[in-house]
């Protein structure tokens, strides 16, 4: 899968997470669902640092692609360690220690993954590198400060990050390729739905079907903020 496609089914997977968080004893507030969605789609993109010539491998430059290189030597290559169950339960369980631990590692981190996710939503100048990383830099700041502004604390990103690593390798799993999700044991999971990466199925069907399930799934996970904002809005007007 190309990497927007998999930033949107993380943003979408987040959407349709949310009145299960809240069942869970977990409510979320506005600001939690917009930045959960944001860190979701990042994370989404985590199990492609194995692969130098990735969204992710690309989003800070040198850093990320010297990053991905050093993955990609570890885990095996392509589609290998990164691309397991193993894989988000351990991406899922550092960064909820990290968030028990260290909250200024937290704030890193979220900065890394906001980036990582508007990289692969498409937010950028096409063809500009340079003017892509400095939009970037400038909606991540405004992000992160409008974030604290509205004192979101992250409880949850264990979580987003848990279930945008896990869509990833759904995502993978419908290809041809597979993922081997049981890994170490290298049998690659297949139910292969779309035949090629960035090819017409993905394009025209995978990606429109994908944005029309965010926006419906967000408005879902919205509308109850909404509702009630709107009965404290008239009570407060009379």
């Amino acid at each position: 899968m190309m990497g927007h496609t998999h930033a949107l089914s993380g943003a979408a997977a987040w959407f349709a997470a949310v009145p299960l968080i809240g069942m869970a004893g977990m409510p979320l507030r506005l600001p939690d669902i917009a930045a959960g969605a944001i860190i979701s789609a990042g994370a989404a993109l985590l199990p492609d640092l194995d692969h130098p010539s990735a969204t992710i491998a690309q989003t800070y430059g040198v850093l990320t692609e010297a990053l991905s290189r050093v993955v990609n030597a570890v885990s095996g290559g392509h589609r290998h360690a990164t691309h397991s169950l193993f894989f988000v339960v351990l991406a899922a369980g550092v960064t909820e220690g990290m968030a028990q631990l260290s909250p200024v590692a937290v704030q890193v981190f979220v900065a890394l993954l906001i980036g990582i996710g508007l990289r692969g939503l498409g937010i950028g100048v096409p063809r500009r590198r340079l003017g892509s990383a400095v939009l970037n830099a400038m909606v991540n700041a405004g992000l992160l400060g409008g974030f604290a502004l509205l004192h979101v604390e992250y409880r949850w990103i264990g979580i987003a990050v848990g279930l945008g690593c896990l869509v990833h390798l759904v995502g993978d799993c419908i290809t041809t390729e597979g993922c081997p999700l049981l890994w170490p044991w290298m049998l690659n999971f297949t139910v292969p739905v779309v035949p090629s990466t960035g090819g017409r199925v993905e394009r025209w069907l995978v990606t429109p079907l994908l944005l029309v399930a965010m926006a419906v799934l967000a408005y879902r996970a919205v509308l109850p903020q909404g509702t009630a904002a709107a009965a404290w809005l008239s009570q407060v007007t009379g």
